[in-house]
Order: C-alpha cells, then sequence, then structure tokens
C-alpha cells in the first residue's frame, strides 16, 4: 500500500486537473485505490506502485508542469495481508471501544 501526493509547482493555485489526469493512470492499472483531499492511497504489489506512481509522477510534465514535488510513503506488511478497509476498521473499533486499553500518560 502507497499513499502518494503529487503538486504540480508553478501552474497556479488549482489543480484538480492534474490530480484527474493521475488518477486516470490508476484507473488504467485497475489497482485499487482511494483519493483523500490530500492525497491518494494505492493498494498493490511493490512493483506494480512504483510503476504507477511513477507514471502520476511524469503527468504533470505532460501537462506542462514546470516543476513536480511527489511525496511517497510506503506501508509494506509482509505477516499478513491488509487492505485500506481492514485498516480504518480497526481504528474505527477501537474508537468504539473508547478509552478502555489506553493509557492517559505520555
Amino acid at each position: 500500500m502507497a499513499e502518494i501526493t503529487i503538486v504540480p509547482v508553478g501552474v497556479g493555485a488549482s489543480v484538480s486537473d492534474y490530480v484527474a489526469e493521475a488518477l486516470k493512470i490508476i484507473e488504467r492499472s485497475r489497482l485499487k485505490y482511494r483519493i483523500t483531499p490530500t492525497s491518494t492511497i494505492i493498494e498493490g504489489g511493490l512493483d506494480d506502485l512504483f510503476k504507477i506512481m511513477k507514471e502520476m509522477h511524469e503527468s504533470p510534465f505532460k501537462k506542462g508542469a514546470p516543476r513536480v514535488v511527489t511525496v511517497i510513503k510506503i506501508d509494506d506488511r509482509r505477516d499478513k495481508s491488509i487492505t485500506m478497509e481492514y485498516k480504518v476498521k480497526i481504528v474505527e473499533e477501537k474508537i468504539k471501544m473508547g478509552s478502555r486499553g489506553f493509557s492517559s500518560t505520555p
């Protein structure tokens, strides 16, 4: 699983056209993804993720951006298979449990 944020620099305040173009790349790959207000999370094998993220990084240049800043965070768990939904579900279950099991001291 990887989280990617791509920021085209020097193109003005609105970057939604650039985001949409990058998302088209993921859709063509058929990898599972989820967009957030500030990034996109993609599920897949590392080789597939790196290939897609490189294409996504290149896409703003193809649209004329003079500079692109890309931030990538990789969550590579190998002891068991996890999904975006699973990670969210576990946290939501713990929130429902309230503060039981959590220490209030740092």
